[in-house]
This record gives C-alpha cells, sequence and structure tokens, in this order.
C-alpha cells in the first residue's frame, strides 16, 4: 500500500499519453504524469520507481518524482508564502503548497516568515498537514543516548536559558547558553554531541566534541596550523569566540584548555595577540 506525504517504490501498470500509472496498493492505480517522468532511468511497464505520493490541487492522490523538503513524519524549517482565513501556506518544495492550519500555530506569521513544523497526515481528511506545536510529537520514548554521542540537531527557538533543538527527529534537547560559540537561528540544521541526560529525561547539547580526545583533536589542529603558517598564528587566550570558532569551530574555553595543555608541554608561548611555536 503507497504511504501518502512519503516516497515510496511503486510499479508501472499503465502507459497513457499523459502519463503513467503505478500500482498504489489500497489507494489503485495512481497518476504520474508525464513532466515527472525520469528520463535517465527506465521507465517501461514492470518497471519500479521511486517516487512521492500526495494529494494534488483536486485532492486526488497523486505521484511525482520531485522531492519535497519534508516528508510526513518528520521535522523541518519551512517559508511561509501565503495567510488565509483557512491557514498558513508553506513552500515544502511541491506545487501544492502545505498548510499549517490556525489552530496549530504556535505565533502569529507572516509572508516571508520561517517555522519549524511537524508533517502529519490528518486521519480526517487524509491530507499532508503541518503543525508548529512540536511537543506533542517528541520525547514519546526514552532517550538512549551516550554522553559523547554524535546527533543531528534542529534548532527551533531561543529560550532564556539557550537553544532548543530537535535531537534525532525524536526528542527535546537544550544547548545552554554557555554551549553557544557561534551564530544559531531557528531553522539551522547542527552537528551535535550528547552532553547529558539527565534522570528526567532532559537532554543537555553541546556543539563541540567532548572530553580528552576532543582536545587532543584540537591541539593537534592547533599545532598543524602553527607549521603551516611558519610557527605563528594571531590568536591567544585573548581572542575573541568569534575569531577562535571561525578558525577552528570550538569554544573559546575548549581552545583555551587546548592551548594551555600545549604550553604546559613546553611546545608554545602564549602572547596576548598571538601563539607561536618553540
Amino acid at each position: 500500500m503507497a504511504l501518502i506525504g512519503r516516497f515510496n517504490s511503486l510499479q508501472i501498470v499503465k502507459q497513457t499519453d499523459f502519463g503513467l500509472y503505478l500500482d498504489a496498493g489500497q489507494e489503485g492505480e495512481i497518476l504520474l504524469p508525464n513532466r515527472y517522468v525520469p528520463k535517465d532511468e527506465p521507465a517501461d511497464i514492470g518497471d519500479w520507481l521511486n517516487v512521492f505520493v500526495y494529494l494534488d490541487s483536486e485532492d486526488r492522490v497523486i505521484a511525482t518524482t520531485q522531492r519535497p523538503k519534508v516528508q510526513v513524519g518528520q521535522f523541518a524549517s519551512l517559508k511561509v508564502v501565503d495567510v488565509s482565513r483557512i491557514g498558513i501556506f508553506l513552500d515544502w518544495g511541491l506545487p501544492k503548497d502545505l498548510l499549517l492550519p490556525h489552530s496549530e500555530e504556535r505565533r502569529p506569521l507572516q509572508v516571508g516568515d520561517y517555522c519549524v513544523v511537524y508533517v502529519y497526515l490528518d486521519p480526517r481528511s487524509r491530507r499532508i498537514t503541518a503543525t508548529a506545536r512540536l511537543d506533542r510529537y517528541l520525547d514519546t520514548t526514552p532517550a538512549a543516548y551516550t554522553p559523547g554521542q554524535a546527533v543531528d540537531l534542529l534548532i527551533v527557538e531561543k529560550t532564556p536559558m539557550g537553544f532548543k533543538a530537535v535531537v534525532e527527529g525524536k526528542h527535546w534537547g537544550l544547548l545552554h547558553n554557555n554551549e553557544v560559540f557561534k551564530f544559531l537561528r531557528s531553522g539551522m540544521n547542527e552537528q551535535g554531541f550528547i552532553k547529558e541526560v539527565r534522570p528526567d529525561g532532559k537532554i543537555s547539547l553541546s556543539l563541540q566534541r567532548l572530553g580528552r580526545e576532543a582536545t587532543d583533536t584540537l591541539s593537534q589542529t592547533i599545532l598543524g596550523l602553527l607549521k603551516a603558517r611558519q610557527g605563528v598564528l594571531e590568536v591567544s587566550d585573548k581572542s575573541s569566540p568569534e575569531l577562535i570558532s571561525q578558525l577552528f569551530g570550538v569554544s573559546k574555553g575548549a581552545f583555551k584548555k587546548a592551548i594551555g595543555g600545549l604550553y604546559k608541554q613546553g611546545l608554545i608561548v602564549i602572547h596576548d595577540d598571538r601563539i607561536e611555536l618553540i
């Protein structure tokens, strides 16, 4: 059975002047219009195609080889392209815009705004629908992460404590303010690392690797850059966090720890405006 709102591998069962019909199980035969028929792969009766299944402007089940920005069951940051009495319409990469009903808004939105949403299939209308009310779709399973584990993050919003982020499309996590060393905004996708999973299930995150291995790796990176630049780098423990992040992609605290270790090993000298190899 074809899943509406997701990619499906479907078999071609009929060819017509206006497109291909695909076997969609209980949905019957659905049309892949000619403009979406791939030119670079077999498309004869009996062949299988990977297509996205959705409802067209007349609410008919239809297939496309276009790739939307999000599928049912996923989170994404999408741009508002229209606002009407029905709801908010979002650009998700297909000709028919995605509806965010007013009842599913968390804040007033205007054309041009971006909004982080979860996409679901409305059980009554079978329409693919967006919601900005994310809580009901997160933290529904226990968080089985380990400290230091690399995870995919979707930044959702700034709070007084830091940035809330969706972790692996499953859980809420928080990047505390002292972990934020570069520009972040709602809708950004970032790689992060699990810092802690508390007994109450709350997840603390980091944007940089943790532990001694991370410090050793950073130290080697610093030494390598020093050697490549004739033994001098115009950055030190008094440099701005922005410059350190730009050069090494780490926080100022991590950088200070690494160069402090190199200094204790007698490998570098730290000046106010630079570090030098000995």
